[in-house]
């Protein structure tokens, strides 16, 4: 659904309100919004009554694009650094398939605010010195049984999820002598 029923005083559905969410988190992450305008945008919605009242946000965005090959989200990505940090946070898209290799640095992703579209996401690691730190979201299950440490052990300590259906992180890969950092987000 990409506009809005005619009448603007009509209440809104949950569908509406999720398109409007949806269409906001998009256009910050191909970097047309800024973090203020997100979040300003991400009250209206969640306050909104009416029709009118999410018309006003959704007309603040630029219009939505049909899926190309360009805009459609790769399944499968690399990051990767000689040196440095590689950082990912706030509002991001995570493919299916995401591969970090780093011979000396830092790996901070943050995935509690990303955009997952996929049940089951694969992170590939292969690191040679440096520390990693995932956040994960708060509802989902962690798989790193698939990865092998050098020098020190992973850090992590499993939660049940709070509200079943959430995606399942599975960690994979290589490190050499930094430690590998998982955990939970607290909201």
């Amino acid at each position: 659904m990409s506009t809005l029923p005619e009448d603007p005083s009509s209440l809104i559905s949950e569908e509406d309100r999720d398109t409007v969410t949806r269409r906001l988190q998009e256009a910050y992450a191909e970097g047309h919004i800024s973090h203020q305008a997100l979040d300003d945008g991400l009250h209206q919605v969640l306050t909104a009554r009416t029709n009118g009242e999410l018309a006003v946000t959704l007309a603040s965005l630029p219009e939505e694009q049909a899926p190309t090959t360009s805009t459609i989200a790769p399944t499968a990505s690399t990051i990767a650094a000689a040196a440095g940090r590689i950082r990912r946070r706030g509002v991001w898209q995570v493919p299916q398939f995401l591969k970090i290799e780093s011979a000396m640095g830092k790996v901070n992703l943050d995935l509690s605010r990303a955009v997952i579209e996929h049940p089951v996401v694969d992170i590939e690691l292969q690191l040679g010195t440096g520390r990693a730190k995932i956040t994960v979201p708060r509802d989902a299950l962690v798989d790193a049984e698939g990865l092998h440490t050098g020098w020190k052990d992973i850090r992590y300590r499993p939660r049940l999820p709070s509200r079943p259906g959430g995606p399942t992180i599975r960690i994979t890969g290589a490190m050499g002598f930094g430690r590998l950092r998982i955990r939970h987000a607290r909201r």
